[in-house]
């Protein structure tokens, strides 16, 4: 795809719902920039715990973000109901790279802007709980992941 303003939810095989506070809007009205980073965190983590039994204190393995980034084509605000579409385009050995798209939730929104309003690139390395290297992917985790591999 060369338009990535062209990308619909549909490009998305995960749909996470996302919820936004009063607070998250900043003196401009609309969604403050670090928001969106959490919206994508959280919708990544949701949809693992979700599917997976995970525990960051104690499974011998962690997930890391290692690169983000976000294009914003679009504000956003409190109260409008959003989703995260999530896709990986890259599973390596010990990293996956996550696309995510943040749209404008057309199952609680009536008369919805199908339009993206967010591109979240996120890259997350797997490490050793101890040794703090990285390790390969679990195979209940990778196995997770392909199931919304897509295309770049």
């Amino acid at each position: 795809m060369s338009d990535p303003r062209a990308l619909t939810l549909t490009d998305f095989p995960v749909h996470r719902p996302v919820t936004t506070r009063w607070s998250d809007n900043d003196m401009y009205g609309h969604l403050n920039n670090a928001v969106y980073y959490e919206l994508f965190d959280s919708a990544i983590n949701g949809w693992q715990a979700e599917h997976l039994t995970i525990d960051p204190m104690t499974d011998p393995t962690q997930g890391v973000v290692a690169e983000s980034s976000c294009a914003f084509y679009a504000e956003v605000a409190f109260p409008t109901p959003l989703v995260v579409g999530i896709r990986v385009v890259r599973l390596g050995t010990s990293s996956v790279t996550y696309q995510l798209g943040l749209f404008v939730d057309p199952d609680r929104s009536p008369g919805a802007d199908a339009a993206i309003k967010a591109l979240g690139h996120w890259v997350h390395v797997e490490i050793d709980a101890r040794s703090r290297r990285s390790t390969p992917i679990p195979a209940h985790l990778r196995a997770l992941m392909e199931t919304a591999v897509t295309g770049p």
